[in-house]
């Protein structure tokens, strides 16, 4: 499984982005979850997003719900992450990441791992 995140960027707060990760393989990637992490500059990497790829059920982090939205285009093997309302605190390498499809959701581990695309988020 390989995945390719890109759509970051330099925006100012109150911004938009949208992010993009492409998944290829000799897989069915419908059958899997895929979701969205970030990590800010000194810290750790955490979760932001998830969606199965089946269902198109979705799942976000506190801290984003109302300002980001996750997505899927199973025809594409992309799932996309809009960004509203972009504050600094948002400022990270973001790395999309694919896990189990089925099971708990969000998936409790995720086993495939992009680069990051860096946002950076100007006050």
């Amino acid at each position: 499984v390989q995945l390719q995140a890109s759509g970051g960027g330099l925006v100012q707060a109150g911004g938009a982005l949208r992010l993009s990760c492409a998944a290829s393989g000799r897989t069915t990637f419908s059958t899997y979850a895929m979701g969205w992490f970030r990590q800010a500059p000194g810290n750790e990497r955490t979760f932001v997003a998830a969606t199965r790829m089946s269902s198109g059920i979705t799942y976000h982090a506190d801290s984003v719900k109302g300002r980001f939205t996750i997505s899927r285009d199973n025809a594409k093997n992309t799932v996309y992450l809009q960004m509203n309302s972009l504050k600094p605190e948002d400022t990270g390498v973001y790395y999309c990441a694919v896990g189990p499809g089925s099971g708990d959701f969000p998936p409790p581990r995720f086993d495939y791992w992009g680069k990051g695309t860096l946002v950076t988020v100007s006050s």
